[in-house]
């Protein structure tokens, strides 16, 4: 398909992609097919986009309401002091475009939900969740395994973040159907237990690591390479610089 064709620069753009056999010349064919939907711009948004732009995803779906505050300069590295009062959206999409024209930004201006989601997440191969709550985190993990999405999704807290990819739609080798969400997290803490960014604090850098971790597993999905995370809980620990994994399993199946 002609879309997927390479041009002159981009092969020199993405060389040292390209000489990796794990992603070659067919690989990188497929980051620039391939059409993204973040959610959020802030602190694990940023590296997600920056990373997946810098990858040559060619397509990248942005989901956020916001405008750029001079506190989320600390971690929100997509944005600059002079984009202070901007929406995210635009302060985002002139970043990706300084960085590589080859992107497309497609700005989603919403909080997405149960009821407005569905046409967004099936215009999308698959899904990275960088929002702060509960209530979008379950949206997002509904939405995409009814459209048959994989979703990357993370979650960060002061000095410490999570990550997995949910495709439950899908069954493992063994048979047994792949854990969703709620097998992870049955369901949301009382309001209020779990303090916000802005209550508790936030390390910066915390939200780079798994940022990063999380388009690392997106570009591993798109590309077919590697063992993605599905069914296995990464946890991080920067104030120990521990890195542990568990898995999980379904439930019930059926």
């Amino acid at each position: 398909m002609s879309d997927m064709i390479l041009d002159r620069e981009e092969v020199e753009r993405y060389a040292r992609h390209i000489v990796l056999p794990e992603i070659g010349g067919p690989g990188q064919q497929l980051l620039k097919r391939a059409r993204v939907l973040v959610i959020g711009a802030g602190g694990l948004g940023s590296p997600v986009v920056l990373y997946l732009a810098a990858a040559g995803v060619g397509t990248i779906g942005i989901v956020d309401d916001d405008t750029v505050s001079l506190s989320n300069l600390q971690r929100q590295v997509l944005h600059r002091t002079e984009d202070v009062g901007r929406s995210k959206l635009a302060s985002a999409a002139d970043a990706v475009a300084a960085l590589n024209p080859h992107v497309a930004i497609v700005p989603h201006a919403m909080r997405i939900d149960p009821q407005n989601g569905a046409a967004i997440v099936g215009a999308y191969d698959l899904v990275i969740d960088g929002s702060d709550n509960f209530e979008t985190r379950y949206a997002m993990a509904d939405l995409c395994a009814a459209s048959g999405r994989p979703l990357v999704t993370a979650a960060v807290n002061r000095f410490s973040g999570s990550l997995t990819v949910l495709k439950p739609y899908e069954t493992a080798a063994d048979g047994t159907h792949n854990p969703g969400y709620r097998d992870l997290f049955p369901e949301a803490p009382p309001a209020g237990l779990v303090p916000s960014c802005a209550e508790a604090g936030i390390l910066g850098v915390t939200t780079g690591v798994l940022g990063t971790l999380a388009a690392s597993e997106a570009i591993k999905l798109i590309c077919g390479v590697g063992e993605p995370l599905v069914g296995k809980l990464l946890m991080v620990d920067l104030l120990t610089m521990r890195f542990e994994t568990i898995r999980y399993r379904r439930a019930r199946q059926g």
